[in-house]
């Protein structure tokens, strides 16, 4: 799988309704142009087009991939010149600045004309309802964390699977997570991260890879990860939050633990390897590495080495709450045939092509459970440890990631914050700071 494009967020932009789209009329023959930043999907949708073209004769489906350091620039200027795609992927990050500018289209007359069961989702249909109460999207997917682990470098340090699935993480002294991770941690005289005489300046293989995630607001990706199942919140409520509660100081003592492991040498130094986590994992330098759930296929590819997959740590009280993003399938408002491009979309999110799609090259995880389950029994032989990802639905262990305004700038101001916080450049103090900026800036709409 690849990575979805962005992290939970929501930006502004200044865009101008115009009209356009694709070729045909708005009755009739026509050609439903639908866009996508990722090759993988865009190959896997392919599979698709056969059986929907068949039942809808007077109706093409023409798939475009960009790049997604060009795609929501393209985007953009296609809303602009009126020559947007009909239809399109995209992340819940541009769901306050498209929806309000008038750029999507709600799909609520469609869902209830055609009595589209918005339950069979089994995550991210809410994050696509905007401030006015409507739909403004079909999920497409789902992404969150997991842990991959080097299940030889686990066993010599005396762990079993079972230890992993059920490691612990809380605010106050990290639980067994930490504890693992300090025992796993050797320094080149072979002494343990635990043991007396542990020296970390020395170190060969780190328990942990970086945790100190510093590209958005909420460390997704990293130590984000982990609060919300201890009970940790940043915003004050997921949707269209008024705070980023970094002054809190459960956040903050959570935030410092990540930091404390780097500096006292259990974990590298943030940018202190140019390599992949999958490479890091795969030379020995790490023995865990807290990834997503995109790169399954990658660590289970792993040449001459076995990997491991467990659920991220639960809180003290063994539930999980995580984090997920959810890209969706938006309708241009401008096009100039909504009812064809709402077969196209409404076919693409159904049980029958969410699953030939994310079986055929296995590149996403479905929306759909019944879907999800299907692509669970295919890849059981493929990836080990698949059931992780299953049990994350089934245990209703994730939450859509936040919704909220001013998303640019908010991350613009966060994240070199961050970057002095986990660099030792700045103190305990930045967080309060953080928190005030992020009330003026949240209450902005642009």
């Amino acid at each position: 799988m690849i990575a979805p494009a962005v992290v939970c967020a929501a930006m502004t932009a200044t865009l101008v309704a115009c009209g356009g789209g694709s070729s045909g009329g708005s009755s009739g023959k026509a050609t439903v142009n639908w866009w996508t930043w990722d090759p993988n999907q865009a190959a896997a949708y392919e599979k698709c087009i056969p059986a929907f073209e068949k039942s809808n004769p007077d109706i093409k489906v023409k798939i475009s991939q960009y790049n997604v350091s060009d795609y929501f620039t393209k985007l953009t200027s296609g809303f602009v010149s009126g020559d947007a795609p009909d239809a399109f992927m995209n992340s819940v990050t541009y769901l306050q600045s498209y929806a309000g500018q008038g750029q999507l289209m709600s799909l609520d007359k469609y869902i209830s004309q055609d009595k589209i069961d918005m339950k069979q989702y089994s995550i991210g249909a809410s994050a696509w309802k905007y401030k006015d109460g409507k739909q403004y999207a079909l999920p497409m997917d789902w992404a969150t964390g997991v842990l991959y682990y080097n299940k030889d470098v686990l066993a010599k340090a005396g762990y079993t699977p079972a230890d992993v699935d059920k490691l612990t993480w809380t605010p106050d002294g990290g639980g067994t997570f930490w504890k693992m991770i300090k025992h796993l941690t050797v320094d080149k005289s072979g002494v343990r991260g635990d043991q007396s005489g542990y020296n970390a300046a020395k170190v060969t293989t780190y328990g942990i890879g970086n945790l100190e995630s510093t590209g958005d607001p909420f460390g997704q990706n990293a130590w984000g990860w982990l609060l919300p199942s201890a009970g940790v919140s940043i915003p004050n409520t997921n949707q269209w939050p008024t705070v980023f509660n970094y002054a809190n100081p459960q956040v903050v003592k959570s935030v410092g633990l990540v930091r404390s492991l780097t500096n006292d040498g259990f974990a590298p130094k943030l940018n202190q390897f140019t390599t992949a986590d999958t490479q890091q994992l795969g030379s020995g330098k790490v023995a865990m590495i807290v990834g997503g759930t995109w790169e399954a296929s990658t660590f289970a590819s792993l040449p001459g080495i076995k990997v491991g997959v467990a659920p991220l740590p639960a809180g003290s009280d063994g539930k999980r709450a995580l984090m997920s993003n959810s890209n969706g399938n938006d309708i241009w408002a401008g096009t100039k045939h909504a009812d064809q491009t709402w077969k196209w979309v409404s076919y693409q999110e159904s049980e029958t092509c969410q699953t030939k799609a994310a079986e055929y090259n296995g590149s996403f995880f479905p929306s759909i459970a019944k879907s999800m389950d299907a692509l669970a029994t295919k890849q059981a032989s493929k990836t080990p440890g698949f059931s992780v990802f299953t049990d994350y639905v089934k245990n209703d262990e994730l939450f859509p990631c936040p919704v909220y305004n001013n998303g640019a700038a908010v991350t613009n101001a966060m994240v070199p914050q961050f970057e002095a916080y986990f660099t030792n450049k700045a103190g305990d103090d930045v967080f309060t700071k953080m928190q005030e900026q992020s009330k003026k800036l949240l209450a902005q709409e642009k």
